[in-house]
């Protein structure tokens, strides 16, 4: 399961090598801004065929590698001639969910898995997956160790656990990435009423303060230092909730401005919001998080464009707003850090917006942004996941119709002084 690449001739680089991504300044800052340049070179084609998918989930180990977990159900029937008997096409084969990459760019590693959304991987190299849960995976045999307890049952019905396997029909795929993102007919008012029936009845089942996963998954993150795991479970449109890495038990939670669990409001009204409105008091959707290496927990809040920083034991600090006028998918996406010792920036991917916007971590002011909307390398079709490595490397994952992973060096590091200087070659 482990493949190899040999080197990719320097050729490669002059033929895709771009000028490197200018980063326009929106607040004067006293530090330097950050700035980045697109390395063509990253990654390697896939090798068996595969054609990835959209990314749902993207982290860094310890040894500076990339783990992406995509949805090879993205595919579409007319991406998978390559599988049919006989192939009809040169390409493509639906890849497994989980493809590990070293820093060159190598496949290295690969297990397939149930889809699902958000990722981590612990020192020891074991991948925990958000699906319906949060399941542990040993990378070696794709075999689950691990799971967090969850409810039975989820709002609205829809299953609960693994399926079983399914056989894919060769060269049959889905319906495409952005189907889930179409307008849809207006209801019947009758289902409607029937449908918010079930749901009070549901959240007086499961309060806000139930201690395990309700929902779905948005994001994992591992702290190691404190044997812990943050989830961001997207009941009631987002609750942080914190486990023991070890035992998997539940330790303790908050919502919105650190309240506690209990005082989430199951009313959707407060968990609402219109572009260029007030903040709502609760978070409104598609929450994310990451924890800092002098212990605050960022939770992104996508919906309404913000992020609240809190203390580990979520005492509510600040609020950073981005882009208040975004509407549907919202500003503020992934959380990452720069690499510095201080980690000095957030690193924001804006799914809406196809940018990356770094901000300072004190105040949360917008140093610079990188990114436009676009299928060229460098540029972002639904830019939805984001890491950066040890040496400041940025990396990207996409939906929609990027269904990509792309990498991003320091302009002032070796690479990328080189790739400046091939792009200004004639």
């Amino acid at each position: 399961m482990r493949i190899h690449y040999k080197f990719v001739n320097m050729l490669v680089v002059l033929a895709f090598a771009v000028p490197a991504i200018t980063l326009t300044s929106v607040q004067v800052q006293a530090q330097a801004e950050p700035s980045y340049s697109f390395d063509p070179t990253w990654p390697k084609p896939l090798p068996n065929n595969w054609k990835i998918g959209g990314i749902t989930g993207l982290a860094v180990d310890s040894d500076d590698n990339v783990w992406a977990y995509n949805r090879p159900n993205d595919l579409t029937a007319i991406e998978l001639h390559g599988e049919l008997t006989p192939p009809i096409a040169e390409c493509c084969v639906r890849p497994p969910s989980m493809i590990h990459f070293d820093k060159q760019g190598n496949v290295i590693g690969w297990f397939d898995a149930q889809q699902g959304h958000g990722m981590d991987v612990d020192d020891e190299g074991f991948v925990y997956l958000g699906q319906d849960t949060v399941r542990k995976y040993d990378p070696e045999t794709g075999e689950v160790v691990a799971e967090l307890e969850r409810t039975p049952e989820r709002e609205g019905g829809g299953r609960v656990g693994l399926p079983a396997p399914v056989a894919r029909e060769p060269g049959q795929g889905g319906r495409g990435p952005v189907t889930g993102f179409l307008p849809r007919p207006p209801a019947d008012p009758a289902e409607v009423a029937a449908e918010e029936a079930a749901k009070a009845a549901f959240r007086e089942k499961y309060p806000p303060e139930t201690p395990m996963i309700v929902g779905g998954l948005e994001e994992i993150r591992i702290v190691k230092a404190d044997n812990e795991m943050y989830v961001a479970d997207n009941y009631l449109r987002g609750r942080v909730l914190v486990f023991d890495l070890e035992t998997f038990e539940f330790k303790r939670g908050w919502g919105a401005y650190g309240k506690p669990l209990a005082e989430i409001s199951t009313d959707d009204a407060d968990h609402a919001y219109t572009p260029n409105g007030p903040m709502p008091p609760d978070f409104a959707g598609h929450l994310t998080l990451n924890v800092s290496n002098d212990g605050l927990v960022y939770a992104a809040d996508r919906n309404a464009n913000r992020i609240h920083v809190t203390t580990k034991e979520g005492e509510f600090l600040k609020e950073f707003v981005i882009a208040p006028g975004t509407g549907v998918g919202g500003s503020t996406g992934g959380v990452a850090f720069s690499a510095d010792p201080e980690q000095q920036y957030l690193v924001i991917s804006s799914l809406t917006n196809n940018r990356i916007w770094f901000l300072n971590r004190d105040d949360g002011s917008i140093v610079s942004e990188m990114g436009h909307m676009g299928e060229n390398g460098g540029q972002f079709f639904g830019l939805h996941m984001i890491a950066v490595d040890s040496q400041g490397n940025i990396y990207t994952g996409e939906v929609f119709a990027g269904e990509r992973v792309q990498r991003f060096v320091p302009s002032d590091s070796p690479k990328g002084q080189l790739l400046q200087q091939l792009a200004e070659m004639q």
